[in-house]
C-alpha cells in the first residue's frame, strides 16, 4: 500500500495476533525460491482488536525472531488487516488520468471513508475502464495513521526498517497470483483465518472484486476448546491441529472443535454469499484457505460441507523453489501459515 524507501530483496513480515511469519526470497531468472522461513508464536495479550496492546513486548518477540532465524535483510514489508481500521472500498469514477485523480483522490475517498479523513492514509490502483463508457474502476485503501504508525514504530525499534506497507488482502492476491493464477475466468475466494481475524479477498479473473476483514477467527477454537475441557492454552493449542493433549484424545476435542468451527463458517458463508447475491457477478468456483485456521482439524472439511465448494488448502510455495538449507517437510507442514508473509516477500519497491 505505502512504499517508504528502497531495495530488492525484501523481508515479508506478517505480524499476526497468533504468530509473527517471516519469509524472503531469492529471485531466480524463471522464479523465486524460498531463502528464510522463520515462525514464532505470539501471547495473545501483545495484538487486541486489530491494535498493539503491548509494543514492548512486541518489539522483544521481533527481535527474538531476528535473533533465531539469523535475519539479515533490514528492508521490510509489513501488512496491516483490520474490520475497523482498514477500508478496502472498489468504486467507479469518471476517466481521468493518474496525475487528476492523484490531486482529487482525498476528495473522492470522503464519501466512502467512515472516519476522518485527515485521520488516515490514503491510496489506490486504477483497475482500468468499467463496464460503463468514460468510467474507471478503481480500488480505494484507507489505513488509519495512528494504526499504521504504530506498527512501523515498532518494526523499526526492532532495528528492521519497514519499506512497503501493504494491507493482508492484497499480500494474498500476490500469492495467488505468482502460485496459481490461470488465464480460466473464475471467481476464486482466498480467505486467511488468522487467530482473531479472517481476510477474504474474491478474486474476479484474477484481479480482486470484493474483500473483507471479519473480527473472527481460530482464536474462538483455542478458548473454546480451555473452556470446556478445562486445558491451558498449550494444550488446546495441540488439540486444534487433532494431537492428544493432557490426556485426552482428538476423538473427544473433535465436537467441541467442530462447535467452534461453526461460528467462523458461519461468518464466511455470509461474505460468500453476499458477494455472489451481487448482480453480474456470479458464483464463486473455488475456495482457499489460509492461515493457522486452515490447519484445525476438520474445518477445512466443514467449509465444504457448508458451502459446497471445491475447497483446497493454500500452498504458497507451489511455484516456489525450496532452498536446500531449509527442512522441505517442515515448510509443506506450515505452508497456510505463510501465505501472506509470501505475498509480502513478492513485493518490491516501485510496484504497484
Amino acid at each position: 500500500m505505502v512504499s517508504l524507501f528502497g531495495s530488492k530483496s525484501l523481508l515479508g513480515l506478517d505480524i499476526g495476533s497468533g504468530s509473527i511469519k517471516a519469509v524472503q526470497l531469492k529471485d531466480l531468472k524463471d522464479g523465486h525460491e524460498l531463502e528464510l522461513l522463520g515462525i514464532m508464536p505470539l501471547h495473545p495479550s501483545i495484538i487486541a482488536e486489530d491494535s498493539i496492546a503491548d509494543t514492548v513486548k512486541l518489539g522483544e518477540a521481533l527481535k527474538e525472531l531476528i535473533k533465531k532465524f539469523n535475519i539479515k535483510t533490514k528492508n521490510t514489508v509489513i501488512s496491516i488487516s483490520g474490520h475497523s481500521s482498514v477500508i478496502i472500498k472498489r468504486i467507479t469514477l469518471p476517466e481521468m488520468t493518474e496525475e487528476v485523480l492523484n490531486e482529487n483522490i482525498r476528495f473522492e475517498a470522503e464519501q466512502y471513508v467512515p472516519f476522518g479523513i485527515e485521520d488516515v492514509n490514503l491510496d489506490y490502483q486504477i483497475i482500468g475502464p468499467a463496464e460503463e463508457a468514460g468510467q474507471i474502476d478503481v480500488v480505494l485503501v484507507a489505513v488509519k495513521k495512528d494504526l499504521l504508525n504504530s506498527y512501523v514504530n515498532v518494526v523499526k525499534d526492532a532495528g528492521l526498517v519497514p519499506v512497503i506497507v501493504d494491507v493482508d488482502a492484497f499480500a494474498l492476491e500476490n500469492m495467488y497470483e505468482i502460485n496459481y493464477h490461470s488465464s480460466e475466468e473464475k471467481n476464486v475466494a482466498l480467505v486467511n483465518v488468522g487467530a482473531t481475524n479472517t481476510t477474504i479477498n474474491i478474486l474476479r479473473n484474477g484481479v480482486s472484486a470484493f474483500t473483507r476483514d471479519s473480527s473472527i477467527g481460530s482464536k474462538i477454537h483455542t478458548e473454546t476448546l480451555m473452556r470446556e475441557l478445562e486445558v491451558n492454552i498449550e494444550a488446546a493449542e495441540k488439540l486444534k491441529r487433532g494431537q492428544e493433549a493432557d490426556g485426552i484424545s482428538a476423538v473427544k476435542a473433535e465436537a467441541v472443535i467442530n462447535s467452534a468451527s461453526e461460528e467462523i463458517v458461519m461468518e464466511i458463508t455470509r461474505s460468500l454469499d453476499y458477494f455472489s447475491d451481487t448482480p453480474d457477478i456470479g458464483s464463486i468456483d473455488e475456495l482457499m484457505l489460509g492461515g493457522g485456521g486452515a490447519m484445525v482439524k476438520g474445518f477445512k472439511e466443514l467449509i465444504t460441507e457448508r458451502t459446497g465448494l471445491t475447497v483446497t488448502l493454500m500452498n504458497p510455495f507451489s511455484k516456489i523453489k525450496i532452498s536446500k538449507q531449509l527442512d522441505a517437510k517442515y515448510v509443506e507442514s506450515v505452508a497456510p501459515l505463510a501465505a501472506v508473509a509470501v505475498g509480502l516477500a513478492l513485493r518490491r519497491v516501485g510496484d504497484r
